[in-house]
This record gives structure tokens, C-alpha cells and sequence, in this order.
């Protein structure tokens, strides 16, 4: 709908309290103005205490009878019932077990979508297998109801992005579960470029077909982009070369500002992670790493984090000496490691890092490691334990009220927050 000119910019023959008059006396228009409105307005914030029977802060002991008080989307106050008084005019809720907001270290939610059709698989690009250039933010879709279904089990965070696949198949990112879009979603907008050594690039490529040729095009690519980046730094702008989108990338890898996320599931190709990273000495994250268990010496000692295989996988292929009982292994041996949801193509949906983590907890894991491993842990790996992770005051007021034990099978959350905003409820 067309309005007059007239309405929005009064003349001066024309006051303020006329132009509004004329506006509302056009129904049809007062009415797209409402319903624009409402649409655009997010949830609002408001005053809110939480109380429980257990609040695990994940900074030092749990409490009993926990109080968290909530306030403008952030962390107002936090302790027990008998520190902590309800000030007057706060929205009270209450459950059995209340933690941070779980993290998801490691998603395709957002790009692969619900309906596994061709028009929602974004995840990975088939026509080059070295694809650097390729940007999560481009394709993520916050409005996916697969977003959704992991807010409602207690995800307010996740690492998300391009499928392993491909050699390179592009940069993650990391959003919020909550908001109508990539922007309002949004923490980071490059996190780590995803990378995948093994077999799994020969099932979607021609080229390569053999893991030392999948390496050797990595390595090609990374000496590329080390003299790319020598050269842009040159002073001479004759001699300086244009910019590149692909060596960008794999430039800022190699220069530390993103993770080198490298998918490994079986022990020889982890080894290969390890070596490549010790040759060019990038940040990197571990990912899927079945065989892990086989290599918690060498794996201690590279020093980096285990973003572990969902737990429940299929153990087939590349992923058949899976087990239940790595992140307990992990834990034992001083190796950090946090939970992912994954990706399989075979069905339309997405796995829960929660239920991944009460396996692992069923098998050996402390019931406190596994909740470290879905909150502070990653939060404080993607550099965000300022905002997320743990309840304190002054960060993200995002959290998770369960009925019970998280980690028990008949245990939901009743109510999930994020930046204070209440986006789950149920009985």
C-alpha cells in the first residue's frame, strides 16, 4: 500500500496531530501497521526470577535451592534462596534442575534443513572439493525449523556451517538458536573452516580419489595462501596482488583468526591432522575423531580439543571403532573435548548434543564433565566465556529449566531462555 507524502512529512499547513488523524482514519492501513508491528517485535524482555532445586552455575558448586534473577537479557544476580531475595514485581519460574544455556560445538543446523530436499541441503557445495571462500552466514537459514526443535531440548548456542565432505567446504559460524535472522541470530561470523581428511572426500569427489592426494592439494593450498599473504603485505601496491577470496581464507587460518576444524574419524588420519598441524601450525579443533581412544598420548600432547563424534553414530566405514566410552577416556587423560549433534544425510533431521552427552554419561563420563563439556568448555574454546557458558551476573541471561536430571532419558526442559527472553514452554 501507497501512502500520501503528505502523511509522513507535515507541511507546515499541515500539523502532526492532522497527519495522524488522516492515517488512522484509513482502516486498511492501520491495520498493515499493526500486524508489521507485531511481526517485527521480538518477545519482550522483561524482570524474571528462576528458582530450583539444583542450579548449576558451572562456576564452582552446584546450588540448592538456586535463585537466578534475570534483568534487561542479562544475569542480574545468582545464588541460594536463603542469599538471594525476589525483589517485588518479578516473573517467577521454577524447576527441578536449572543450567547455561547447552552449546552445540558442531552443526549443519541452519544450512541442512528439515525436509531433506535439494532446495534446504546447503551444507556442502559437490562442484570443487576445495571451497575456502564459502561462508556460513551466506547460506543459514534462522528461521529452519530444525533450529527451533534443538532450542526447545535446551540449545541456545551453535557452531554451525559447511558439512565434512570436502578437502575445504567452507567456514562455520556461530549463532544464538533465537532470532528471525542470520543478523539478529549471529555471535560470530567466521569461526573455522571446515576440513575433512579420510574417505569421506572420495565418496563425494572425483578428484581426489586417495587420501596422500586429498593431503597434498590441502598443502599446495596452504603454501598458496602463506606467500598470498607475505605479498599483501607489501608496501608496494604494484607488487601487492588482488585480493583472493579463497587464499582470504586459508590465510587467516594460517595466521590464527580461524580454526582449522579437520574431520578425522579413523587413527592414520588423525595422525595426518596432527602432522599438518604441527607443519603450519594453525588452531585446531579435532572433529568426529572416532578412533580418538587409540591416541590419547599424541593427542595430549598436540594439545588441542576433541569436538567428539556424536555418540550415538553409526559404526560403519570410517566410524566403526566408535565408541561409548571416549569422552570418558578423554576426561581421564586431561584432553578437552566438547559435544556436537553432528550431520548424517540419510534422514531429514538433526541429532541433540544433550542426549549425545547422556550416552556418554551412561558409559563412564561424570555427570559434571558432560555439562562443562556442553557449556563453559565450548564457551570458552570459541573465545565467548564473557557471554556464555556459565550463569553469573552481567553475561547472556540464557538458560535451561529441566523437570529433572538433565541426562535422564524421561527428564525435558520446561522452559528455555535466551538473552532473557522466554522462547520454550511447556508442561
Amino acid at each position: 500500500m501507497r501512502f500520501s507524502s503528505q502523511i509522513f512529512r507535515p507541511t507546515s499547513r499541515t500539523s502532526i496531530p492532522d497527519a495522524v488523524k488522516r492515517f488512522v482514519a484509513q482502516p486498511a492501513a492501520v491495520l498493515t501497521l499493526i500486524a508489521t508491528l507485531l511481526f517485527l517485535a521480538p518477545p519482550a524482555s522483561s524482570q524474571i526470577a528462576v528458582t530450583a532445586d539444583t542450579v548449576y552455575t558451572m562456576e564452582g558448586e552446584p546450588l540448592v535451592n538456586g535463585v537466578v534473577l534475570i534483568r534487561d537479557g542479562r544475569i542480574e544476580r545468582v545464588g541460594t534462596a536463603a542469599d538471594v531475595a525476589i525483589p517485588d514485581g518479578y516473573t517467577r519460574y521454577n524447576g527441578a534442575v536449572v543450567t547455561p544455556g547447552l552449546i552445540d560445538a558442531r552443526s549443519v543446523v541452519g544450512l541442512a534443513g528439515y525436509y531433506n530436499q535439494e532446495h534446504d541441503q546447503d551444507q556442502l557445495e559437490r562442484s570443487n572439493a576445495l571451497q575456502p571462500d564459502l561462508r556460513a552466514i551466506d547460506a543459514y537459514n534462522a528461521r529452519e525449523e530444525l533450529v527451533g526443535f534443538l532450542r526447545q531440548n535446551g540449545i541456545t548456542t551453535v557452531h554451525t556451517g559447511h558439512a565434512p565432505g570436502a578437502i575445504v567446504s567452507g567456514q562455520t559460524m556461530i549463532v544464538k538458536t533465537a532470532g528471525r535472522t542470520v543478523d539478529e541470530a549471529l555471535l560470530d561470523s567466521t569461526t573455522a573452516l571446515a576440513i575433512t581428511l579420510g574417505p569421506g572426500v572420495r565418496s563425494q569427489f572425483d578428484t581426489p580419489g586417495t587420501r596422500s592426494k586429498g593431503i597434498a592439494m590441502l598443502r599446495q593450498e596452504l603454501i598458496r595462501a602463506a606467500e598470498y599473504a607475505e605479498n599483501r603485505r607489501d608496501e608496494d601496491p604494484e607488487r601487492r596482488p588482488g585480493r583472493d577470496l579463497r587464499l582470504d581464507a586459508l590465510a587467516d587460518m594460517l595466521n590464527g583468526r580461524l580454526f582449522a576444524l579437520i574431520t578425522a574419524h579413523q587413527s592414520h588420519d588423525i595422525m595426518s591432522a596432527l602432522r599438518l598441524q604441527r607443519e603450519f601450525g594453525f588452531l585446531m579443533l579435532l572433529d568426529g575423531a572416532s578412533e580418538a581412544w587409540m591416541l590419547l598420548d599424541e593427542i595430549r600432547e598436540a594439545g588441542v580439543t576433541v569436538i567428539l563424534h556424536p555418540t550415538m553414530i553409526r559404526l560403519r566405514g570410517e566410524t566403526e571403532n566408535a565408541s561409548f566410552t571416549t569422552a570418558m577416556k578423554l576426561e581421564k587423560a586431561g584432553i578437552p573435548f566438547v559435544f556436537q549433534s553432528g550431520f548424517e544425510s540419510y534422514v531429514p533431521k538433526t541429532r541433540v548434543a544433550l542426549f549425545e552427552a547422556a550416552v556418554a554419561v551412561g558409559y563412564g563420563l561424570d555427570r559434571e564433565a558432560a555439562l562443562r563439556a556442553l557449556t563453559i568448555t565450548p564457551a570458552t574454546l570459541f573465545g565467548m566465556d564473557h557471554r556464555l557458558g556459565s550463569l553469573e551476573p552481567g553475561k547472556d541471561a540464557d538458560l535451561v529449566i529441566f523437570n529433572g536430571d538433565p541426562f535422564e532419558y524421561t527428564s525435558r526442559p520446561t522452559h528455555v531462555f535466551v538473552n532473557g527472553i522466554l522462547y520454550h514452554e511447556t508442561d
